[in-house]
């Protein structure tokens, strides 16, 4: 990362005009408006209203707990594929999480330029860190993204929440958005023992029509495996994730004894940027 780099990505939050490099670790705009930079190379553009609080810096530990077990590292495969298939130059993930995803595109793609963007600084830092072609924000995706008009030829989002018309102002003409959410069947062991929020039955159909009036379908993929889960990696499983606001995984720990058997179960959906939005 670098403070040239980080800037040809984004745009002021505040009055929409391109940013530059200001100073040492400050990027500003010709209107005046400035914003620090942290020294582990991101910068926060999130503002004071946020309608949702980003992941702990316990939620970001137990994702690299749980995904440095490689359980998911099919479904990493079958995003860099399908990634790479694009030849890239530049690649924006909205929910980097700790840039595992990132991590395996950026194996498949060399060269490639990346923006790693996520509400939870601690999840930012964890994407930068010793990444040199990866820069990081923090930003809300519900509000007005502060990035650039086509400044990614790939979008990748990973059970992450979704702004279709933002989305289609950030992507170049013909640009991808792909998207992963989970099976209806996905960790249903754990929803059956309560220890997991439910999945919408109706989840791919519903993320169809919202796109709809920006986006096309062009490809969808399921991938199912079954996975054998020591307690520590069920705890690390159910604490990386939305269930962690409602469970203990600490306790969850002692009260598991033995392996468990635990569907994972995900839909890959690629959609092709459309020219003009239907509304």
């Amino acid at each position: 990362m670098s403070l040239q780099t980080l800037s040809e990505w984004l745009r002021c939050p505040n009055c929409s005009l391109p940013l530059h490099p200001g100073g040492a670790l400050v990027l500003k705009c010709d209107a005046g408006h400035s914003f620090d930079v942290n020294k582990r190379g991101f910068v926060s553009l999130a503002g004071q209203a946020r309608r949702l609080i980003g992941d702990s810096i316990a939620m970001v530990d137990a994702r690299d707990l749980f995904l440095g077990t490689g359980w998911y590292d099919p479904l990493r495969d079958r995003i860099a594929d399908r990634v790479a298939a694009e030849h890239p130059g530049r690649l924006l993930d909205i929910g980097c999480g700790t840039g595992y995803y990132l991590r395996g595109i950026l194996d498949r793609v060399p060269g490639i330029r990346v923006l790693g963007m996520d509400l939870s600084p601690s999840a930012v830092g964890r994407t930068v860190a010793g990444q040199s072609g990866v820069d990081g924000l923090v930003a809300d995706v519900w509000s007005p993204l502060p990035v650039r008009d086509g400044a990614a030829d790939v979008l990748l989002n990973v059970f992450a929440p979704r702004n279709p018309p933002e989305f289609h102002r950030i992507l170049t003409d013909d640009g991808l958005l792909a998207v992963v959410v989970p099976q209806e069947r996905h960790l249903r062991e754990l929803r059956q023992a309560g220890l997991a929020l439910d999945v919408p039955s109706n989840k791919v159909a519903h993320l169809v029509e919202t796109l709809a009036p920006f986006f096309r379908l062009e490809a969808a993929e399921d991938l199912c495996s079954t996975l054998s889960l020591e307690p520590i990696q069920i705890a690390a499983l159910i604490g990386m994730g939305p269930s962690a606001h409602h469970t203990d995984a600490g306790a969850l720990t002692d009260q598991l004894s033995a392996v468990q058997t635990v569907t994972a179960a995900f839909h890959l959906l690629s959609f092709r940027r459309l020219a003009y939005p239907s509304r």
